[in-house]
């Protein structure tokens, strides 16, 4: 039975949302910066006070218990809450750890100017980069894992509010003696029978390219068994002669500078996407996080 005058201490609950966050007790105290069995201490004493097992460890893996993920949002919340309150009587805006998430057809042309920005600009705040495919990027931000996504809006789902960032162009690639090259009046049916490469399943560009394609009744051409997991090795491959594809705006300075590639740019109205800055609709932190997202604003890489 847990003490009923125990009152965990953030150092505690700090310790078990970074093992249940990372599932490894070395990489949480690294995050942390305490050395590993003052991790394990606290979290020992944070679930003998509370009579409960939070954190099932063996010597291969951990995992976190049906009650330690029932109590980690509220955890999580908690965290959040004192660093809002230390942020206020500071007066500082964005202080602590941040946990950002980003799509990989962002993360790659965002971060290089946006990183150091935020180090001139929030010097207290200790951002923690995630890249992953959006779906699961959103699971972890209702989940407490992240404070908050860029990712393309609109998500549709309940809980979360969403700040428009900016919208960018969608660009076809194509080989540098490809018959579209230099092209800039292209009408989105221009992509019926092309051989279009495209990301690996879950990636949300994959999924706008192909619903572009079916607004238009476009029949894109197979390319075999051609995969790729990010936005540089299709282009490569786009290079090498496989297909063309279609990428953001941002990337396109980026990715085409290797290889004998060109554009093709749709006629206005061009199709595109629209970024958004995403968190959890019940956060204290809404006033700051409209400040990062004018931050991230003025970063636009195109």
């Amino acid at each position: 039975m847990p003490d009923q005058s125990y009152q965990p201490t953030l150092s505690q609950l700090r310790a078990f949302v970074a093992v249940a966050e990372y599932r490894h007790f070395g990489t949480a105290a690294a995050r942390l910066d305490v050395s590993q069995p003052t991790l394990s201490q606290a979290l020992a004493a944070l679930e003998n006070g509370l009579g409960l097992q939070l954190i099932e460890r063996s010597t291969r893996r951990v995992l976190v218990t049906a009650v330690g993920a029932r109590l980690l949002p509220q955890a999580m919340a908690t965290l959040e809450a004192a660093d809002q309150f230390l942020a206020a009587a500071t007066g500082d805006v964005l202080t602590g750890v941040l946990r950002m998430g980003f799509i990989p057809t962002v993360a790659p042309y965002v971060l290089p100017s946006l990183l150091p920005t935020l180090r001139r600009k929030l010097p207290a705040l200790i951002p923690q980069v995630i890249e992953d495919k959006t779906t699961r990027l959103l699971d972890e931000l209702r989940a407490g894992v992240l404070d908050v996504a860029v990712v393309a809006v609109p998500t549709e789902l309940p809980g979360l509010v969403e700040m428009p960032l900016y919208t960018e162009e969608f660009v076809v690639v194509v080989p540098a003696d490809h018959e579209l090259a230099g092209r800039t009046d292209l009408e989105p049916s221009a992509l019926d029978a092309l051989p279009i490469l495209l990301l690996d399943e879950g990636h949300c560009l994959r999924a706008q390219t192909l619903e572009l394609c079916r607004s238009v009744e476009a029949h894109p051409g197979t390319v075999g068994d051609t995969r790729a997991a990010s936005l540089s090795t299709v282009v490569q491959c786009v290079a090498g002669g496989l297909g063309v594809t279609l990428v953001p705006e941002m990337a396109v300075k980026a990715e085409t500078g290797r290889g004998a590639l060109e554009i093709a740019r749709f006629a206005a109205p061009a199709p595109g996407r629209t970024l958004g800055l995403v968190f959890r609709a019940s956060t204290a932190r809404a006033d700051d996080y409209a400040y990062l997202a004018e931050i991230i604003r003025t970063q636009r890489p195109f």
